[in-house]
């Protein structure tokens, strides 16, 4: 990589190469409503989609939208949620949340960050997946653990919380792009650049990455710092 190589010169080529590498990737959660996208995002946080999949079928079957959701006390929904980790509180989000859309919207998942920001349980990684894949609204950057820990590794932000990450990452890459990037760095973050030991032999992006070990003691330095 050469060394004058910026973060808004990489971007392009880092853009590209992900798209060709993962030409389909999507988003891995099982859905059929806007609401039903709004619950496993939520379930999928300190989750994997994988398990999130495996537990919706049955809730969603129990609880069909957000007038079933609202209508009973959390301590139902939790025997459904449990094995997603932090079920209590992410029950109480479901239910709660579904009661200020019954409220506000009618039971529907509004189309706007600001007021999906109002539910219970939403942050802006959840409402801009709900916003890309429900609305087709690019309204930000989902920055998940995946997304947080490559961009870093990338060079494309110097900051590690995913608030402050999301406004850099905006400006490197063209909006109708976000959430597509976001999908693929997400895939590559489980396929190759993993948090303990990243195959950066076989990495696509290896000459673009600050942090590839061939880089030299700088390189390895940031390698290891992103790993922790």
């Amino acid at each position: 990589m050469p060394r004058f190589a910026t973060a808004r010169q990489r971007a392009p080529l880092i853009q590209e190469r992900l798209a060709l590498h993962y030409p389909h990737a999507t988003c891995s959660l099982d859905w059929r409503t806007p609401w039903e996208l709004l619950v496993a995002t939520m379930l999928s946080a300190q989750c994997t989609d994988e398990r999130v999949n495996l537990v919706t079928p049955a809730l969603f079957e129990r609880f069909a939208d957000a007038a079933a959701a609202a209508a009973v006390n959390s301590s139902e929904v939790e025997p459904y949620v449990k094995s997603t980790g932090f079920y209590r509180n992410k029950a109480k989000h479901i239910v709660a949340a579904s009661q200020l859309l019954m409220e506000r919207h009618g039971g529907a998942v509004p189309a706007s960050m600001e007021e999906l920001l109002e539910l219970p349980g939403v942050a802006r990684k959840t409402a801009n997946v709900v916003l890309a894949h429900a609305f087709g609204i690019n309204a930000g950057f989902t920055v998940d653990t995946h997304v947080r820990r490559l961009s870093n590794r990338l060079g494309l932000t110097r900051q590690s919380d995913p608030p402050r990450i999301e406004p850099d990452l905006m400006k490197l890459f063209p909006q109708p792009e976000w959430e597509n990037l976001s999908i693929r760095l997400i895939f590559h973050g489980r396929a190759v650049c993993n948090a303990r030991k990243p195959l950066c032999a076989g990495c696509p992006l290896a000459d673009l990455c600050p942090s590839h070990p061939d880089h030299g003691p700088s390189g390895r330095r940031v390698q290891q710092q992103a790993t922790r």
